[in-house]
């Protein structure tokens, strides 16, 4: 299950560097309308510094979730030096309408596209965790609120209680308060979910909030300067994303999907496929067993699955995707709608 581990919380909390967004870490130029396909993965020399896997995510604005999947079996508390890690920044976008703001739960991204400009903003979040939900729906920003005040409700003060957290009434604004310095309030509802910031970075890339969708503070100061009010907003859950690209290749992106009890491994939970999903899988110039592969390792990186095409032609971090051994006799479920 995607939740953020008390001792992590701690670990990560006490000893993360700072970090400075560039645009040229968080912006993509927008492909033509028939391509999806943005960014290179690179690599990253782990340095002898004592440092958690969260300043590396951080450094180069991916979530900490995100580097797991690209690099399983990394220490996130203490990555070894030397160690090269891939940094998963090629994508496939959304499968959705490129427009204002679209999150998509699975992969932990939020995808803004400026109006008028030809290029799209990807930032890692925290979102909801188990039993409080970040819905899926279409909604807009009504409201955008600097140094905001906390007031939290009854039930999430139930809850902080029984792990002996006496919270109180309302937190100030300021650097101590857990919404940040910046937050958007979206319209749906009753106005109780916000896009905002943070006092606590090791929840970016994890499920940690009460439904709410936060960001690294650089980050939301970031956006929510470029936001204007109004701006469209669609929050999606798509564990995977398919693509054929102009040149003909067939990718697909295979993330964790998100997990509906306590008893749920990610990392095993069947996938349901969507009937596009599977028209796609089905199709004569896609490679099913490739497909299969990438859904076992979910590597959170676009796998090209066209057949007769070898893993060598793929860039290096996405050939070992498509490397991977089959483990689990039934990697996704199928189903008309997820």
């Amino acid at each position: 299950m995607r939740r953020a581990l008390p001792l992590m919380a701690m670990l990560v909390g006490t000893i993360l560097a700072t970090h400075s967004m560039t645009a040229s870490a968080a912006e993509y130029p927008l492909p033509p309308d028939n391509s999806r396909l943005i960014g290179e993965n690179t690599t990253y020399v782990v340095p002898n510094d004592g440092l958690p896997l969260e300043a590396a995510a951080a450094k180069y604005q991916i979530g900490l979730i995100g580097m797991l999947e690209a690099n399983p079996g990394t220490d996130p508390f203490l990555p070894k030096p030397g160690t090269v890690l891939t940094i998963p920044s090629q994508m496939l976008l959304p499968d959705t309408k490129r427009e204002g703001i679209v999150v998509n739960l699975a992969e932990l991204r939020l995808y803004y596209y400026p109006k008028g400009e030809n290029k799209v903003i990807v930032l890692p979040i925290g979102i909801g965790q188990l039993g409080r939900n970040t819905p899926e729906m279409v909604t807009s920003v009504s409201q955008k609120i600097p140094n905001p005040t906390w007031t939290p409700t009854a039930n999430i003060r139930k809850a902080y209680l029984k792990d002996g957290i006496k919270l109180p009434g309302m937190v100030p604004a300021g650097p101590q308060n857990p919404m940040g310095l910046f937050a958007m309030r979206l319209s749906a509802g009753t106005g109780q979910y916000l896009i905002h910031g943070t006092n606590a970075n090791f929840g970016i890339g994890m499920r940690v909030s009460s439904g709410c969708i936060r960001l690294r503070p650089d980050d939301i100061e970031a956006l929510f300067n470029m936001v204007p009010k109004g701006t469209r907003v669609q929050i999606v859950n798509q564990p995977i994303k398919f693509d054929v690209e102009p040149d003909g290749k067939r990718y697909i992106e295979v993330h964790q999907p998100l997990s509906h009890t306590e008893k749920d491994d990610p990392q095993t939970k069947p996938i349901v496929l969507t009937a596009a999903a599977k028209k796609f899988i089905k199709n004569k110039e896609t490679d099913e067993d490739v497909v299969k592969q990438a859904i076992e390792r979910r590597s959170g990186m676009p796998v090209v699955v066209s057949k007769g095409v070898e893993a060598t032609d793929a860039p290096p971090a996405v050939a070992a995707a498509q490397a991977a051994v089959v483990t689990a006799d039934k990697p996704y479920e199928t189903a008309d709608n997820q």
